[in-house]
Formats: structure tokens, C-alpha cells, sequence
């Protein structure tokens, strides 16, 4: 079978060579004898081939890569059997979704592999390729066209939108320039006016420079230092000194008004002094707290005396009065036995002096006391 094909295509090759020739040479050779041409047309038949036997490309059937029909092209889909498959590149279950139907693979199955190595990046790459991004944008343009008033329509007036789109490209190339030259106009351009001459440009220079085992220069270009990449010397909002040039309490400032403020203003030596001022006034009011609170008031200790709480050591007690104070108590629990033990009267004077308190003390039992019966 493979030597019957491959002797009918020869033959037809020949037989279409020579009716090639017999069209160029149509004009010159009018006197072909019949018996020529019934051989050509022996090797005419011979020269068929069996249709049944050229299955490569041969078949034709509808509803090929569309949904609906309509379209027709080989069924076969062919690709170079070294090549992996696209639907073996990523084994991975929620990887791109491939389409048998249509032997299409949309999205990217390697998206993490680098691009110069990928030999397979999904078909999404060939939508924006190409004139595609020119149609998207037409698409996009004659959108905005129609939202801002323009009567366009993509669909139902292709040419005229993509005429506008045209247009519009232009008028704004057109603006970009005019704009672009009225600043250079205005402004000036530092990388074309300040150029070198030539002679600068062409000339040459020597330098010696000595260098150590270490590699430091020792003779010649002086080393250039570092710069920082901080800013250095700026001075705002009135200082004379840098941010950091002053410390206290833990706490960066401005040594010229010494404030931990980073954006505050500078007040200068009047601001020192206040702030001296605030700190001493703070401290001699710590130090009156606590001296306060350390020494107790003399009404403290004349209501600690009189109230029968503890008594202080540095009492003074007159000897009169005390006496007084204990005959004025007998006096009263007298009374207090004669009239049914009555314990308030409006004769009596309701002030009570430390005197007082101690007839009261030294007059009062104690139920707890084993000797309270041998007292009086």
C-alpha cells in the first residue's frame, strides 16, 4: 500500500508539471497531434488517487471549535507529539480548567514558574497580543464616547467609531506636544542647554595616586566622604540648633530653647528661663506637700486631746483647772444618782477642755478592772 501511494503521487506530480507546461505553451503548440493526447490522458487516470487513502487532512466536518455550527475546518487538531500536552503540565486539581471540546486551556497552569522558561502560558496570552489591544481599546473609547454625549455605537457604526478613535489619537498626540513645548518654552530644558563644550568633552586628564597593601589612597585624589543619608544642617521653625543637640530625662530637644518638642517653635533663652521657673516652682511645691504631711496641725492635736483618743506626749495641763474639772465631775455623777440618773441638763456648759477630759478619764470604771471596788 505505502509504494501504490507513493507512485500515484509521483505520478500526479509529473502530470501537473506538464499541464503547466501545456498552458504556458498553449500559443505554440497548436499542432499536437490526437494520439498525444490520448497518452496524457491514460496517465491522467493512472495518476488518481484512491481519496479513501489520505486520512491527514481530508476529512471535513461542521461545528468544529464552535458551539452552534456553522463553521467548518479539519477535524484533527494536530501539535508535535515531543511537546506535553497542556492538560499534563500542572497535575493539580484546582490548577487552569482545560476544555476537552475545544482543547483549550485559558488561564496560566504555572503561574509561579519564571516567564523566560515557560514554554506554555495559556490562551489568554493570545488575547492580548496582536491587534487585540487595539480593538479593546476602540471598545473602551467609543464606551466613554457614548457616556460623554457622542452618538457612537461599536456595533451598529464600526467604521465611524473607529474613524473617531483615530481622530482622537491624534488631537491628543497634537496636545501632549504642544504642552510639552510650551513647558520646555517656558522652563527650559537643563539636559540640551547646559551642554559641555567639545574641547571638555574630548580632553584628557592625568592624576597620580599612590596606594597602600590595604588599598587607601596614601598621595593623590583626595578621598571624598560619605554623605548621610539623613538630612544634616536644616534648621526650621526658628532654631539655631538641630534636632538631638540637646538631652534631658531621657528625652532629644533643641539645645538653643532646650525643648523635647520635634516641631515646636523656638522661644529662645526667654524659653529656658520659663521653663527653669516652672521646674522650681514644681519642686518647692513637692517639698511644702511634704513637709505637710509629715508635721500634724495644732487643732489635730487639741481635737486628739479633747475627744479621749490618744493623748500626746507634749500636753500641758493646768493643775487648777484640773481640779476644778474633778470636783465639777463628782458633782455631776451626783446628780446624776439624786435625779434618776439624768445625763443631760440645760444648765450645763456643752464646751469641753483637755482639763475636762482628764477628770473624765481619771473619774471613769472600768468593768474589766479586777480592783474597780477598792477605788473609792
Amino acid at each position: 500500500e505505502a509504494r501504490d501511494e507513493a507512485r500515484s503521487k509521483f505520478l500526479k506530480e509529473q502530470q501537473l508539471k506538464k499541464l503547466e507546461e501545456k498552458n504556458s505553451n498553449q500559443n505554440n503548440e497548436d499542432g499536437v497531434s490526437d494520439d498525444e493526447d490520448n497518452e496524457d490522458s491514460l496517465k491522467v487516470d493512472e495518476a488518481k488517487v484512491d481519496e479513501s487513502k489520505q486520512m491527514d487532512f481530508a476529512k471535513v466536518e461542521k461545528r468544529v471549535r464552535t458551539t452552534g455550527g456553522g463553521s467548518t475546518g479539519t477535524v484533527r487538531n494536530l501539535r508535535i507529539r515531543e511537546d506535553t500536552a497542556k492538560y499534563l503540565l500542572n497535575l493539580d486539581v484546582n490548577s487552569a480548567h482545560y476544555d476537552p471540546k475545544t482543547r483549550s486551556m485559558r488561564e496560566d497552569p504555572l503561574p509561579d514558574m519564571d516567564p523566560n522558561e515557560k514554554f506554555y502560558a495559556g490562551d489568554n496570552q493570545n488575547r492580548v497580543s496582536g491587534q487585540a489591544l487595539e480593538f479593546k481599546q476602540l471598545n473602551i473609547h467609543a464606551w466613554e464616547a457614548f457616556d460623554k454625549g457622542h452618538d457612537v455605537h461599536m456595533q451598529a457604526a464600526p467604521s465611524q467609531a473607529e474613524l473617531l478613535y483615530k481622530n482622537f489619537r491624534v488631537n491628543k498626540e497634537k496636545l501632549k506636544t504642544h504642552t510639552k513645548d510650551t513647558i520646555m518654552e517656558k522652563y527650559g530644558n537643563a539636559a540640551t542647554d547646559e551642554v559641555l563644550p567639545r574641547e571638555l568633552l574630548l580632553g584628557q586628564s592625568e592624576r597620580e595616586v599612590e596606594y597602600d597593601r590595604a588599598g587607601r589612597i596614601i598621595k593623590g585624589q583626595e578621598t571624598s566622604l560619605p554623605k548621610s543619608k539623613y538630612e544634616e544642617d536644616v534648621y526650621i521653625n526658628n532654631h539655631t540648633s538641630v534636632w538631638g543637640s540637646w538631652w534631658k530625662d531621657h528625652q532629644w530637644g533643641y539645645k538653643c530653647c532646650q525643648q523635647t518638642v520635634r516641631n515646636s517653635y523656638c522661644t529662645g533663652a526667654a524659653g529656658i528661663e520659663a521653663a527653669e521657673a516652672a521646674s522650681d516652682l514644681m519642686k518647692a511645691n513637692i517639698a511644702r506637700k511634704e513637709a505637710a504631711e509629715e508635721a500634724p496641725a495644732p487643732a489635730e492635736e487639741i481635737r486628739l486631746a479633747t475627744w479621749g483618743t490618744e493623748v500626746p506626749d507634749d500636753l500641758v495641763i493646768d493643775q487648777k483647772k484640773l481640779a476644778e474639772a474633778l470636783h465639777k465631775e463628782d458633782e455631776r455623777k451626783k446628780e446624776e444618782r439624786d435625779e434618776r440618773k439624768r445625763k443631760y441638763n440645760v444648765k450645763w456648759n456643752d464646751g469641753v477642755t483637755p482639763e475636762d477630759m482628764e477628770a473624765y478619764r481619771m473619774k471613769r470604771v472600768h468593768h474589766d478592772d479586777p480592783m474597780k471596788d477598792f477605788l473609792n
